[in-house]
């Protein structure tokens, strides 16, 4: 029989929030999960279903899940019900009552939110408890998913992002001897129409509780509707519920062939993020009779149909649009760049900031815009966007000009120039002042993005080692233009001393003075410490916190 660690044993010794040794919660954990992913590659299923009951009855997983929905950016987002857990109190009673018996989640709260394309998505808001019991379900789901997913599927899984997708976009087409033709996949509302059957019968998970989120149904202004198909868009289980829905399809197109002399002439490949999908092909005819119908048939067991409207096969010349940049093949080159309606949302975006702070200092909006700039920017700087960057700061410099003339009708072109834009190391019209500039596109310069090696498993020790090394070069390229913070991050090898867990974009980061300034505490870097949010919140909480050699020790 497999039983607690000792250490959650340990945890009934917890009787307040603050109290709560987060290393020991990450620890229990994270070796549970670790005997889940490997009871899962094993195929012993018995023994997978038995460590997910022992990992949701754990307190160390619930004060866990009570964590991550108190901390992401929808905490202040209530339900239903209308409640929220800001203090402490809330945090450690929520998670002492977070159980599966007797369980009811709410209906959701249906939102709308606007699309790329104009439209609207509904978005559904569960209640703090259901969130919560979505999160500590999803400790004992992901590394099954994980384990059991396609190779080449980068959507809403650790450690990956659309920078791996589309870096394995170039690795399969980027060659003399690539294919030369794409299909296109559009999944037609797939978080809408999965179905409930398929999920209920394949999910690896207590079937009773996956039925009770399915069909809670949800109120829209005043009414209650129910919920036939679909996962909710909004849910913290949601997106890997989709994921389990699509991976597979790798397999399955590798089973369309009989040899592997006829599957390597054929040039098949998936490229997956999320329900965006391309496949590769080596003619217009094998992607039409055989690829584009046996996608079709994968998708149909699980309710879901491919859009006609919106799903092609297209010639690598031509060129095609995959997660907001352009693919096209030009002159034996292959050319990744972000797309026209990437670029051209952008833009938009940046026109309605300026005309919405139309009565604000310039400060502020420097303020407001350096982070929609500096992460559309980060987002493309891996791939050829430097032309875009270029014309981009052209269109920028153009509405901030209409921003600054708005401002002063009555003032000559000379005195507005001098007024808001600066000449600084030979760069002309420079928006700001000295110490404070708008970001320019133009100065951001490329950098190559490793992918991700395909069988990476999060979950598995032998990956430790090279998710450590992935993170450590991510994090320093972030706090690249922040020397302090660097390094300390260097010095602390990365780690939060509170809790022991890595220290990411992710988690983000609070710079904290060992003796509080407001006692005479200095900026020098021997009185700092970067610690993640909610440990620095307990760090305060006790009375008597004491720091030995960089690290915390609880007095």
């Amino acid at each position: 029989m497999d039983a607690l660690p000792k250490s959650d044993v340990a945890s009934t010794a917890w009787s307040s929030w603050h109290e709560i040794s987060w290393s020991d919660a990450h620890r229990v954990v994270g070796r549970l999960q670790t005997r889940i992913a490997k009871s899962t590659k094993a195929g012993n299923w018995r023994r997978v279903r038995r460590l997910q009951s022992l990992l949701t009855r754990s307190t160390s997983a619930k004060v866990l899940a009570v964590k991550r929905v108190t901390e992401n950016q929808g905490r202040k987002t209530p339900g239903v019900d209308g409640q929220t857990w800001s203090t402490p109190e809330d945090k450690w009673h929520a998670a002492h009552n977070l159980r599966s018996k007797g369980y009811r989640p709410a209906p959701l709260r249906r939102i709308h939110i606007p699309k790329a394309n104009g439209g609207k998505r509904p978005l559904g808001i569960p209640t703090m408890r259901d969130r919560a019991m979505q999160a500590l379900h999803l400790l004992v789901l992901d590394p099954v998913a994980e384990t059991l997913a396609d190779s080449h599927s980068y959507g809403f899984r650790k450690g990956r992002s659309t920078a791996d997708a589309i870096e394995q976009v170039r690795n399969v087409l980027g060659r003399k001897a690539s294919p030369k033709y794409v299909l296109e996949g559009d999944i037609k509302g797939c978080f809408d129409h999965i179905s409930h059957d398929w999920l209920l019968a394949n999910v690896c998970m207590d079937k009773r509780l996956l039925r009770k989120w399915l069909k809670a149904g949800y109120m829209e202004k005043g009414c209650l509707f129910p919920t036939e198909a679909g996962t909710p868009q909004g849910g913290i289980v949601s997106p890997v519920l989709a994921n389990w829905a699509l991976d597979g399809l790798q397999q399955r197109l590798e089973s369309l062939f009989r040899t592997v002399r006829e599957a390597r002439a054929a040039k098949v490949h998936l490229v997956r993020y999320a329900d965006d999908f391309v496949i590769t092909g080596s003619s217009k005819e094998l992607l039409e009779t055989k690829v584009k119908p046996a996608v079709a048939e994968f998708l149909r067991e699980r309710g879901l149909t491919l859009s006609e409207t919106k799903t092609r096969i297209t010639h690598v010349d031509k060129g095609f649009d995959f997660l907001g940049w352009n693919v096209r093949m030009h002159r034996s080159m292959l050319l990744i760049q972000p797309s026209k309606r990437n670029t051209k949302a952008f833009l938009g975006k940046v026109r309605q900031v300026l005309k919405d702070l139309r009565a604000v200092s310039q400060v502020t909006v420097i303020d407001t815009l350096n982070p929609i700039l500096r992460g559309w920017a980060n987002y493309h700087r891996s791939q050829m966007a430097t032309r875009t960057f270029t014309r981009c700061d052209h269109h920028i410099w153009g509405a901030l000009w209409r921003w600054a003339v708005r401002r002063h009708p009555n003032k000559g072109k000379r005195w507005i120039k001098q007024r808001y834009f600066q000449r600084l190391k030979g760069r002309d019209w420079r928006f700001g002042e000295k110490d404070k500039l708008l970001l320019c596109l133009g100065g951001v310069h490329k950098r190559k993005h490793t992918k991700i090696a395909a069988e990476a498993n999060p979950y598995d020790p032998a990956f430790d080692d090279y998710f450590s090394g992935r993170l450590a070069a991510r994090m320093l390229q972030t706090l690249e233009d922040r020397k302090r913070l660097r390094w300390l991050w260097w010095f602390q090898g990365g780690i939060c001393p509170v809790c022991n867990q890595k220290i990411t974009a992710e988690t983000w980061w609070h710079l904290h003075h060992v003796l509080p300034r407001r006692l005479g505490g200095s900026d020098t870097m021997s009185n700092l410490v970067l610690l993640h949010e909610n440990c620095h919140r307990q760090v305060h909480a006790k009375e008597k916190p004491t720091f030995v050699g960089g690290l915390l020790r609880n007095g």
